[in-house]
């Protein structure tokens, strides 16, 4: 299952609580329409008030992300990482698990 790194607690934390008032929301990862330059797999991230019925949700310290099932697949074994740079632009990184 995909796991996230302190920072990206906080910082899912902060966009979530900055764009939805609701308990139910989150961060939503979903498979982008079309692969990367390389054929890599490419995920668009949304703030949603609610999962769709069939995401897997991932709750770690009062952080909620959802994870459409294609994106579930994908990210596996993966761990999400995010930063903010100095103007305030989010970014995100996919690293593998530590073995």
């Amino acid at each position: 299952m995909l796991t996230l790194t302190d920072n990206a607690n906080a910082v899912v934390t902060t966009i979530v609580t900055g764009q939805e008032n609701g308990d139910d929301a989150g961060l939503r990862i979903e498979s982008a329409p079309a692969p990367g330059p390389n054929g890599e797999t490419r995920f668009a991230v949304h703030v949603v008030p609610s999962p769709e019925p069939a995401d897997q949700i991932i709750e770690a310290a009062g952080t909620r992300v959802f994870l459409e099932t294609a994106a579930a697949e994908a990210l596996a074994d993966k761990v999400l990482d995010a930063g903010v740079d100095g103007e305030g632009t989010v970014s995100f990184t996919i690293l593998p698990q530590p073995v």
